[in-house]
């Protein structure tokens, strides 16, 4: 199925922690599908890079650094559009991967701030701007630790789950009004620094979330997964869409090959 082009007052697309991984691969698909990409995220230098990266390719995008739990600059920042078409909410991450009975509140409290409270806080911001283009999508990448639970992983399963309810809710709340709300949950991906942070740098423990998988997903196969719920129709609403790799059944049921 042909992807429908951007309409003039849809065409720009902000994208939220887009100097790596599913944000970084996001901007780039989007902005080949006609969008002009605003890319946020709190390292400037990455942003910057990918912002001329995809100008020197011939795609209109710029780089505005943004810390989406920081309310007032979140809202400084929303000022400055009239009227926006797609918001994709993908700030957020992981740390840790202790037990509830010793999880560290301070990992639990950062996770729930960039996963939850950053897409509240851009959400909230920017909606009247979505609704102004008389087109907009709010895409919110949640991940299937927001659809069932896993050992070591309370602190991060607690957020995604806040997530995919903001994006429930809304979608009731805005039912009627020019707005999509998506939600894309991804099971396995292998980025460049997720498991790395959320080990804190430990590249063997990080290494170990996809020992003996073949093929986890990458950045790019959920960046496409994105694009192209954006690019239906706007009568097609894709409420929600869990993508896994083959080699995933579930959060706690993954074939690893042996070596």
């Amino acid at each position: 199925m042909a992807t429908a082009a951007p309409s003039a007052a849809s065409r720009i697309a902000v994208v939220t922690g887009a100097s790596s991984g599913i944000g970084a691969a996001t901007a780039r698909q989007l902005a080949a599908a006609g969008y002009r990409v605003v890319l946020t995220a709190r390292r400037k230098d990455r942003i910057e890079a990918l912002a001329e990266e995809l100008t020197k390719a011939g795609h209109s995008a710029v780089a505005y650094q943004l810390d989406v739990t920081d309310r007032a600059a979140v809202d400084e920042f929303a000022s400055a559009f009239k009227t926006i078409g797609v918001l994709v909410n993908n700030a957020g991450g992981a740390l840790g991967a202790d037990p509830v009975a010793s999880g560290d509140p301070a990992d639990w409290r950062a996770m729930y701030e960039t996963n939850v409270i950053g897409t509240l806080n851009v959400t909230q911001a920017l909606l009247p701007k979505l609704e102004a283009s008389g087109d907009g999508v709010v895409v919110v990448v949640s991940s299937t630790a927001g659809h069932g639970t896993y050992e070591g992983g309370g602190g991060y399963v607690a957020a995604k789950h806040g997530e995919h309810v903001l994006a429930e809710t809304l979608r009731l709340e805005i039912v009627g009004r020019p707005v999509r709300v998506v939600e894309i949950a991804p099971g396995m991906v292998r980025t460049e620094e997720f498991a790395l942070t959320r080990f804190g740098g430990d590249t063997d423990k990080a290494a170990k979330v996809y020992e003996g998988v073949a093929e986890p997903l990458t950045a790019d196969d959920v960046a496409e997964t994105i694009t192209w719920a954006v690019t239906r129709p706007s009568h097609v609403n894709i409420d929600l869409l869990v993508v896994r790799p083959r080699a995933q059944a579930s959060n706690t049921k993954v074939h690893r090959e042996q070596g």
